[in-house]
């Protein structure tokens, strides 16, 4: 039986699912195509044998196993995790959480809370329509395709990454693979690696491809998969990370912290 793989149906994953999805490895998995939040809700579930999970679903599903050296991450701006508002930041009392989304909104409590000081905000969430968000409150949370797609005249637009760089100085992970407790996938693991490796040697078919699905420029499809995203687990990676986790747990948003476990 081929192993369930739980894939983020986003731009910034395409570069990792490249050889699975278009390359030499299209037969080796059953791929279920989900948001992020779904990633994690198949995994937990059993439903899924590795899933491109986001990475405080970690701290909260048992049993989880990292793959090494692999991760969505930037180093400065993301142009993807975006905090759209009506009004100055200071005058936002109520956010639209993007539903399909869950380090990002772990992300933006701690900016507003333990950055910018601003205790008082009620989050909710909602589906990514940013129309409808911004209509009922003064702000939202979007990340993902809809936000690339996001027109941005005549709203304060908050890159989180960018925020996130600039009071800490390090880069900020959203997503890695994890593998279900009890999965062994042999020699299959080296596709995932394999599959990078493809990907980030095919970015101008993606920018070809995704372009048109997304009505975004190739050249800025291109731009924004090689100088906005990192796809490492590097030490300055991690360092980011274990920040992210000490501060979530501090905010209340994990009960404590687990190290990472990774998958031999």
């Amino acid at each position: 039986m081929k192993p369930k793989v739980s894939f983020i149906e986003f731009l910034n994953s395409v570069p990792l699912g490249w050889g699975f999805l278009y390359g030499d490895y299209r037969e080796a998995f059953e791929i279920i195509f989900d948001v992020p939040s779904e990633c994690a809700r198949h995994l937990a579930k059993g439903e899924a044998d590795v899933g491109l999970i986001p990475v405080i679903e970690y701290q909260r599903i048992v049993g989880l196993r990292v793959l090494p050296g692999i991760s969505i991450a930037s180093k400065h701006e993301v142009k993807s995790v975006l905090f759209v508002s009506k009004v100055p930041l200071k005058q936002v009392r109520r956010v639209a959480l993007d539903s399909s989304s869950r380090t990002s909104a772990a992300l933006l409590q701690i900016l507003l809370q333990k950055f910018h000081r601003m205790d008082h905000i009620e989050y909710t969430e909602e589906p990514p329509l940013a129309d409808r968000m911004l209509e009922w409150y003064d702000a939202a949370l979007l990340i993902g395709n809809p936000a690339l797609q996001l027109p941005r005249q005549s709203l304060f637009v908050y890159d989180l990454a960018e925020q996130w760089n600039e009071f800490t100085g390090l880069p900020f992970v959203f997503a890695f693979w994890s593998i279900r407790h009890g999965v062994n996938l042999g020699e299959l693991v080296q596709i995932f690696y394999e599959s990078r490796r493809a990907g980030l040697n095919h970015i101008e078919d993606i920018a070809r491809i995704y372009s048109a699905k997304l009505s975004v420029s190739a050249g800025e499809v291109r731009d924004y998969l090689l100088h906005n995203l990192n796809f490492s687990l590097d030490e300055e990676n991690l360092r980011g990370l274990d920040t992210f986790y000490s501060l979530a747990a501090e905010s209340g948003l994990i009960s404590s912290v687990r190290p990472l476990e990774f998958y031999n």
